[in-house]
């Protein structure tokens, strides 16, 4: 099978790593890539939000089955330029994957299916942002309704902090705050069947103990210890099913990956928000307790077959993932940095380049990934934290609390 996926962060050197150690690959092509990546795919250039470019390329390729990895090509509707050339895609067309690129179609799909959520308005100006404000009270909570790369959404006490966030994204969704434990669920769906992965949760904030602004994500852990019985089926039958019943039957079909993020209220789980892909850094810690072949299973979704797919296999044990930030983020990162440290097993790279002398250095806000699995989740974060601790970055931040509430055992649900 010859494999074209389309992106260049930690979430694609995720996938690459995947997809590259299933059998059934025999080449497997990455555009554009990054350095990490390199090491296990042949790089192509090409912008990734062209869909004519990407459909040109997947053709050229001979591709028997093109991942779309990042959000914005698949709102720019790449998936749908590839599907016309008649390969199979993994990703949704552009009108379902607003699902994520629009935070109000989002509620919009949710309400119609009955899929428990925080109540919402959608806001275009201030009287409107004021209005909704005064409504749910504090915490705050104010979405940018478009893409922001995971980090426009503004969750604070502060009420002027609100209303410059609003004022600064334009049209915003203003929620009412939910209280509860974040999971994200990924569902591997047809349109039709869908198959859920391991749940994880992940860490957005740049600050340990959850301080600091909001990030695209600091760290992830999995499986879950703490999460109820029944949790995953409870999730697909009120949440999963009843959306892509939804968006089958407004004719936007959903074939790809839908990620679910939850907070676990003393209502019952309900979902925070939708994501058309999948997430980042969640991904590296859930794939690398995957033993099923990846490319099988992305095959089967994109060719409508996924209900013959035999069941999902996984590894025991915990697998823990820690971002490692450049100086700067989640604001302006610093570039430029020379990298050590980033070419041992377990080290995923986001935001890497290659200087003109050939040297790693950084390119990006968050720079690199190291996961580490183990057989409980202590272990597991003492093996992330060592390849944390051989990596050479100036400035570099991380979490240095990953995974520890779970580890220790104090993860508590709202009663």
């Amino acid at each position: 099978m010859r494999v074209l996926l389309l992106g260049g962060g930690g979430r694609e050197h995720a996938l690459a790593l995947g997809l590259a150690a299933d059998p059934a690959v025999d080449q497997l092509i990455v555009a554009p890539g990054n350095p990490g990546i390199a090491a296990v795919a042949r790089l192509r250039e090409v912008s990734p939000t062209d869909p004519q470019a990407v459909a040109a390329l997947a053709v050229e390729s001979a591709a028997d089955l093109v991942v779309v990895g990042p959000e914005a090509p698949l709102v720019a509707g790449v998936a749908d330029a590839v599907r016309a050339k008649g390969i199979a895609v993994f990703g949704p067309s552009s009108a379902a994957a607003a699902i994520e690129g629009s935070k109000a179609f989002a509620k919009e799909i949710m309400t119609a299916a009955g899929v428990p959520t925080a109540r919402a308005r959608a806001c275009e100006d201030a009287a409107e942002v004021s209005a909704a404000l005064d409504e749910f009270g504090a915490p705050y909570v104010v979405k940018n309704d478009g893409l922001a790369a995971g980090k426009g959404v503004v969750v604070t006490v502060d009420r002027s902090v609100a209303q410059r966030h609003a004022a600064e994204c334009g049209r915003v969704v203003i929620e009412e705050y939910l209280d509860g434990p974040e999971v994200s669920l990924f569902v591997v769906t047809d349109g039709e069947a869908a198959v859920p992965l391991l749940p994880a949760q992940d860490f957005k904030r740049i600050g340990d103990g959850d301080a600091g602004p909001n990030t695209g994500g600091m760290g992830a852990y999995a499986p879950l210890p703490w999460a109820p019985p029944g949790l995953v089926d409870e999730v697909m039958r009120v949440v999963a099913y009843p959306t892509l019943a939804r968006l089958r039957d407004r004719g936007t079909p959903f074939v790809g990956l839908l990620y679910i993020g939850l907070a676990l209220t003393a209502a019952g789980p309900k979902v925070i928000e939708f994501n058309a892909r999948f997430g980042d850094p969640e991904t590296q810690a859930v794939l690398a307790l995957l033993e099923t072949p990846l490319a099988g299973l992305l095959h089967a979704a994109a060719t409508g077959t996924l209900a013959a797919h035999p069941p999902l296999r996984w590894r025991s044990g915990s697998a823990v993932t820690v971002v490692v930030a450049a100086a700067g983020y989640p604001g302006t990162p610093r570039t430029g940095d020379p990298i050590d440290g980033a070419d041992r097993p377990g080290v995923t790279h986001a935001g890497t380049a290659r200087s003109a002398d050939g040297a790693l250095v950084s390119a990006g806000g968050r720079v690199l990934g190291c996961t580490a699995t183990a057989p409980d989740l202590v272990a597991a974060r003492e093996a992330a934290y060592a390849l944390v601790d051989g990596v050479g970055l100036a400035g570099a931040q991380y979490r240095r609390d990953i995974a520890l509430v779970a580890a220790e055992s104090r993860m508590s649900l709202p009663t």
